[in-house]
């Protein structure tokens, strides 16, 4: 059977070929057939072309997750509108930005919200401002029974836009990634393939969903597969240990298996019928890895993607899953590490990350200069990821660029040190940043968050450490200890955070 151009055809082939069985169960109990979902997206399709919506408008919304923002995703892709999620912590100085930047025909927002961000909707002559909140009620649903289902589907090419999500910003202004049917629909085919996924899968998802993660790849494959998800409403460790009895696959953030761990449910019983556990949008500490190996018998899958490719590389479904890597490109997507001008670096050398697939963005919204920037001429996507291969293969990342540190003249990779310090007993995570500095232009720190129940090292004693087995010029010249690590909402740390509270440490 061929592709449809449109994704939200391709999801509804599974659908039709599965009507009444349950696509997705809430941790309220409340079953959702395939055949209800089909139903509920049309009539939403239908509610979005009332307020205005044609193929190519933006729909912004932040809400809570619930089954109904999942389905105004779909109802969208019906529509041939350019579905646009919002992080659900974002304040209203970065709404102004973000509304500002697309221009929406329709905003969806929580109820508690609706008076501020109809003000700043208004601004940019966005008239339709719709509530959902974690009920599924609002304005955008009710009285959707009593609107006529409208069956059909937009008929999109492949290369037109069917979601737009803003980049995290951490080196200027968030843009706009323009995603297209073709490649996420080619992602979550890739993904379905490789990691086994079919009807029979049962996924236990308690990521967000206004990510790349918890959206096009937990639900995409689920959706191409015909798998049912058990849909939790936010991530609570107990209450999913307890779904791993009924379920088969795990896709989570590194934050959510230290938090597995902790919780003493977390047994090799109680994970006796899961077959598979993934883990990405940040990078998993070793001992994350082997604590859970140890545990639950199981080996996380770790792989690696970004806004603008979705995933580009996956540890193998059968075969070695390395620690600390991110495992070989999958099929179809060209993977090279490269040097400044986009030449591959000799194996083993550290470079950055360059792919060429159907995957990629079709570029930034508005924004041609800084898509020329992202592309070479060949059509690789320069991804701002430090990374390097093994004699295996295996893909190891070092870090970001806008992380490298120049000290001195001197590249520095915070993830050498990082995982130098990772390693000590004692520590739970180490972040390493470059700050101004009068003499080397950049300092190296490290920002060491002690482990809970550990005598954690000195300061003294980790740079005895590093100086042993680093060059003096990657030796941190100042070893901080902090609670906590500030992180985004996958997890991630966020490393601009940190050079902006300590940017002034060598200032006299």
């Amino acid at each position: 059977m061929s592709s449809p151009s449109n994704l939200f055809l391709r999801f509804r082939q599974t659908f039709a070929g599965r009507a009444d069985s349950i696509c997705l169960t809430t941790d309220r109990g409340r079953d959702i057939p395939f055949a209800e979902i089909d139903d509920v997206t049309a009539r939403l399709a239908r509610r979005l072309r009332e307020h205005g919506v044609v193929p190519g408008d933006r729909v912004t919304v932040q809400v809570d997750k619930s089954p109904e923002a999942l389905f105004l995703y779909l109802a969208c892709l019906r529509a041939g509108a350019v579905y646009m999620p919002l992080n659900a912590g974002y304040t209203l100085d970065e709404l102004d930005y973000f509304l500002g930047d697309a221009e929406p025909r329709v905003v969806v927002c929580s109820p508690s919200a609706a008076a501020d961000i109809t003000g700043l909707a208004a601004k940019v002559g966005c008239r339709s401002v719709l509530t959902l909140d974690a009920d599924g009620g609002g304005s955008l649903t009710r009285g959707l029974a009593a609107v006529t289902a409208d069956p059909a589907v937009v008929e999109a090419a492949a290369d037109d836009v069917a979601a737009m999500l803003y980049t995290s910003g951490t080196t200027g202004r968030s843009k706009g990634a323009l995603l297209t049917h073709r490649g996420l629909l080619s992602n979550a085919e890739v993904l379905t393939r490789e990691w086994g996924f079919t009807a029979a899968d049962v996924l236990v998802h308690a990521l967000p969903i206004f990510h790349v993660h918890g959206l096009f790849v937990a639900c995409g494959c689920a959706f191409l597969s015909g798998a049912r998800i058990l849909f939790h409403s936010g991530f609570d460790a107990g209450r999913v240990v307890a779904d791993f009895a009924r379920a088969s696959v795990f896709m989570g953030v590194p934050t959510h298996y230290t938090r597995l761990l902790a919780d003493p449910g977390l047994t090799r019983q109680a994970t006796a019928g899961m077959r598979l556990f993934v883990s990405g949008s940040a990078p998993l500490q070793p001992d994350t890895f082997h604590d859970f190996h140890h545990r639950t018998g199981h080996v996380i899958l770790e792989r690696y993607g970004m806004t603008e490719t979705g995933m580009n590389t996956s540890n193998p479904l059968s075969g070695e899953r390395r620690v600390g890597t991110v495992g070989f490109a999958l099929p179809g997507i060209e993977l090279r590490i490269a040097d400044d001008a986009g030449k591959p670096v000799p194996l083993g050398e550290v470079g950055v990350i360059e792919v060429r697939g159907p995957n990629l963005l079709k570029g930034y919204w508005r924004n041609p200069g800084k898509t020329r920037e992202a592309f070479r001429g060949d059509g690789f996507f320069i991804t701002g990821d430090l990374a390097e291969e093994d004699a295996d293969g295996y893909i190891r990342i070092v870090g970001r660029v806008s992380d490298m540190i120049i000290s001195g003249g001197y590249n520095v990779y915070p993830k050498e040190i990082e995982t130098i310090i990772d390693d000590l007993e004692g520590v739970a995570e180490s972040a390493v940043i470059g700050v101004p500095h009068p003499d080397f232009g950049e300092g190296v720190v490290a920002v060491v968050r002690p482990r809970q129940g550990h005598a954690p090292p000195t300061a003294d004693d980790i740079a005895a450490l590093l100086r042993g087995r680093l060059a003096a010029f990657k030796v941190p010249k100042k070893i901080l200890f902090v609670d906590d690590l500030p992180r985004n909402a996958m997890g991630k740390v966020v490393k601009a955070e940190l050079r902006k509270r300590y940017g002034t440490l060598f200032k006299s």
